[in-house]
């Protein structure tokens, strides 16, 4: 990095490496890597001046979290390189930390909302324009009861070393055969 800089969110998109996150003076900073030349350049432009959340590049697309919780979802336009608001579940789960999303996963083209909680939703976004209210199976909640979540949760707890202690996500990653 040509900044120093502690970077609290990160995304791989169109062969760069973005991240975004304070500097020695607890200002915000953006930077890029490009592989090809070994370097690091400074940027500005919308995609990071609007970007605030976790973020996830699916299908040459950037996706971002819009509610702390994960129940909404910007797009990034890259004709007028500016965030807009994409779809929402209309479900505000609360800004608790268990409830925070903590990390985006893409599984068969649909996006993963993986949360503190071990709760998972699948958002289908091949189609913005599909409703929710008139199709459950745009945004579904795969883990969050019955059977399903005890199994994930189980899962999931096993993996991140959880025995009742607080703890939360760092990083999920779904490798798929």
């Amino acid at each position: 990095m040509s900044n120093a800089m502690v970077p609290f969110i990160c995304v791989v998109y169109d062969g760069k490496w973005y991240l975004k996150g304070l500097g020695s003076q607890r200002e915000v900073l953006s930077e890029a890597y490009i592989p090809e030349t070994n370097t690091w350049t400074t940027v500005n432009d919308g995609m990071v001046a609007g970007w605030r959340n976790r973020c996830i590049s699916m299908n040459g697309k950037l996706y971002a979290l819009d509610c702390r919780d994960g129940c909404k979802l910007r797009a990034h336009n890259e004709a007028t390189n500016s965030w807009k608001r994409f779809l929402e579940s209309k479900l505000h789960l609360g800004n608790s930390r268990a409830l925070e999303a903590v990390a985006l996963v893409p599984l068969n083209d649909k996006l993963c909302i993986v949360r503190n909680s071990m709760s998972i939703s699948m958002v289908d976004v091949s189609n913005p324009d599909k409703q929710v209210e008139s199709n459950p199976r745009v945004w579904e909640n795969i883990a969050s009861k019955g059977h399903l979540r005890s199994l994930f949760t189980n899962l999931w707890s096993r993996i991140a070393g959880r025995s009742g202690s607080k703890s939360h996500i760092i990083h999920c990653q779904v490798l798929q055969a």
